[in-house]
């Protein structure tokens, strides 16, 4: 039952972009069709996963036990990186087509801060285990997914009606994220 609350919480309450606000940028950059938010919600739950499990990993046996928790930030942002780019390096080799899929969006994991967001969140957190840590960057991953993917039917939905001359463009996708954002705060009382 703790792990479906978790799950909730992070995919629907605690929604990393919504609530939370990690994320924007591919929020409002890659929202404009529903095949690249799909993409990259798809390859943030791939890194977002990967990554929070490297990093709890390090954090829990070399930054705490030499006591260099001082230098988690830094670490966090290189382990990240480091990730993508092996990532996106095995891919190219075995996969050629997932690699072309994913094309973009795996740079551009590297610069999201709902990624590292997750990687501290979840070492701020004493009673997590690993596998605490992977599922909520799992759940949170999906949230992010959830959100971007909504995000972009809606600015496909607004593509087809008429928006005011001065509204058009990134004035009323900042309006649609608001109305989305008070939309989810209606699962506030869920868990």
């Amino acid at each position: 039952m703790e792990y479906i609350v978790m799950i909730i919480g992070c995919v629907l309450v605690n929604n990393i972009i919504l609530a939370q606000f990690l994320g924007i940028c591919p929020f409002l950059g890659v929202s404009t069709k529903v095949n690249t938010a799909l993409g990259m919600g798809a390859a943030v739950l791939f890194v977002m996963t990967l990554a929070t499990l490297v990093t709890s990993v390090i954090q829990q046996y070399v930054l705490v036990p030499l006591n260099l928790q001082f230098l988690q930030t830094i670490a966090f942002i290189l382990i990240i990186a480091a990730l993508v780019q092996m990532v996106e390096i095995i891919l190219k080799k075995i996969s050629p087509s997932l690699y072309q899929a994913l094309g973009i969006f795996l740079p551009l994991i590297t610069t999201n801060c709902a990624v590292l967001g997750v990687a501290i969140t979840v070492t701020q957190k004493a009673d997590f285990t690993i596998l605490d840590s992977t599922l909520y960057a799992v759940s949170s991953a999906i949230g992010f997914a959830l959100a971007i993917v909504i995000f972009a039917g809606l600015r496909e939905q607004l593509e087809l009606v008429k928006v005011p001359k001065g509204m058009q463009g990134v004035p009323i996708a900042l309006i649609t994220a608001g109305i989305l954002a008070m939309a989810f705060m209606g699962f506030a009382n869920l868990v």
